[in-house]
């Protein structure tokens, strides 16, 4: 399973060697728990788990609450309230539902920057890297969807602001829209086609996941100095990695207890701290909300949207080299698509051998820069499209694009990048081994 040398599963029983050449799932149970894994991974690398554990939580209490919500024009806000008011738990079950969509993208972005920072993204990992993406896609579709179940007024115009995004592709988006929306408005056939879709890509995920998991299982896992694990020898792969069950799975579970902590003192004491006030009225086509908002974690990339007005003089020089098919509109959107898929291009934009951005004192500052601009675009994209505003917006996607198309690829060039440690061994050693000071007594373990 793993290209890192390690014991396997031996069945002992007759009954385990029975099921084991039929059905060799006890095996692959047990290569997954036991797989190598660098001793040295810090505390960014304890998303995975909350990310899985998010996936099984929306899927949970999705199912329940399907089992109580009509997708029905008519009904979906009065079946939303009978959710909260009369099920046994639903407003417990509803809350955990929606702050888990929260939580669920918190741990993708952190996941994201993590891989980002320590080049998760370079061979041999280009096809996991492709695949989260995938995932994060799909995420972003899911929340969208369901988003718009609750048919409240942000439900209804995010539906109708977003569908219209398809409208403004040339030649075929108008087909595209009317087969989205079943129609030519959101409207009953809108809420049913997005309740199945959000109903049927958790389990899309489920399965991307699984296959996320498989293809890291078989290169490896990334550690924070981006040194490969040593593979002659299992003797000398040893030297460089625990296995994950006991010591990472109790350090995840940990991890994942605070965080849970924080989790339902939100869901508990605040439930609609994340939400807009206008969802909690039901959806009006008649009455529009003065500033249409999405949910958070969509913000950034929806102030990319927006920045791309007419005014801009990349948009009238597409406009004019095309002839008009590339309007401000269309523009945005393909700037909204392109920032994601720069990211997904990763592997190929970063030309630096060297992996870990831990040894690139160059690049610690670009990339900084692109965390603070990525929190400044979800700010802005909150903010009404008037004023300093627009200006922001446009300045952020600027350099979003820059360090992903220039950036990247010309700190390959110029950049000296600080001496690595020739193992993993040698980076444990030198950062959590204690070592005794000049009485002999033991020193402090230095800081993760």
């Amino acid at each position: 399973m793993s290209g890192i040398p390690h014991d396997h599963y031996q069945p002992q029983s007759g009954g385990a060697k029975w099921l084991h050449r039929r059905l060799p799932i006890v095996g692959l149970m047990y290569d997954t728990i036991m797989i190598p894994t660098p001793k040295n991974l810090n505390w960014m690398w304890i998303w995975g788990i909350v990310l899985t554990f998010c996936l099984a939580l929306q899927i949970i209490t999705g199912i329940v609450l399907v089992m109580h919500y009509t997708p029905h024009v008519d009904l979906a806000f009065a079946s939303i309230e009978h959710i909260m008011r009369n099920v046994n738990g639903g407003h417990m079950i509803r809350y955990l539902h929606m702050n888990g969509a929260s939580l669920f993208f918190l741990a993708v972005y952190l996941h994201i920057f993590r891989g980002l920072y320590y080049g998760s993204y370079k061979a041999p990992r280009e096809i996991t890297w492709i695949i989260g993406m995938l995932i994060y896609l799909l995420m972003m579709g899911t929340a969208f969807m369901g988003y718009v179940l609750p048919w409240g007024q942000m439900s209804f115009w995010g539906a109708t602001v977003i569908t219209g995004l398809f409208g403004a592709i040339p030649f075929i988006g108008e087909p595209i829209q009317t087969w989205l929306l079943g129609g030519p408005a959101v409207d009953n056939a809108t809420l049913n086609r997005f309740f199945s879709l959000h109903y049927l890509l958790p389990f899309v995920i489920a399965a991307l996941v699984a296959v996320h998991i498989w293809a890291f299982h078989t290169t490896g896992n990334n550690n924070p100095t981006g040194v490969e694990v040593r593979r002659g020898s299992k003797a000398e792969a040893e030297k460089d990695t625990v296995p994950f069950w006991p010591y990472f799975v109790i350090k995840d579970l940990f991890a994942l207890a605070l965080i849970m902590v924080i989790f339902f003192a939100v869901v508990g004491f605040m439930p609609n701290y994340l939400g807009h006030p206008d969802n909690y009225i039901e959806a009006n086509p008649l009455a529009t909300p003065a500033h249409i908002v999405p949910e958070w974690y969509f913000l950034p990339f929806y102030a990319i949207l927006r920045a791309f007005d007419d005014t801009v003089w990349v948009v009238q020089l597409a406009g004019f080299l095309t002839g008009g098919i590339i309007d401000a509109k269309f523009f945005g959107v393909l700037a909204m698509f392109g920032a994601i898929a720069v990211m997904a291009l990763a592997p190929w934009l970063d030309t630096s051998s060297v992996r870990s951005g831990r040894y690139r004192p160059m690049f610690k500052w670009w990339f900084a820069l692109l965390v603070l601009d990525f929190i400044v675009l979800m700010w802005v994209g909150a903010m009404p499209a008037e004023g300093i505003y627009p200006v922001i917006a446009l300045i952020g996607s600027a350099y979003w694009f820059a360090y992903f198309l220039i950036i990247l690829p010309l700190l390959g060039v110029i950049e000296k990048p600080e001496p690595q440690p020739e193992t993993i061994e040698a980076d444990f050693e030198a950062n959590h081994v204690k070592k005794p000071d000049a009485s002999g007594a033991p020193a402090a373990t230095p800081a993760e």
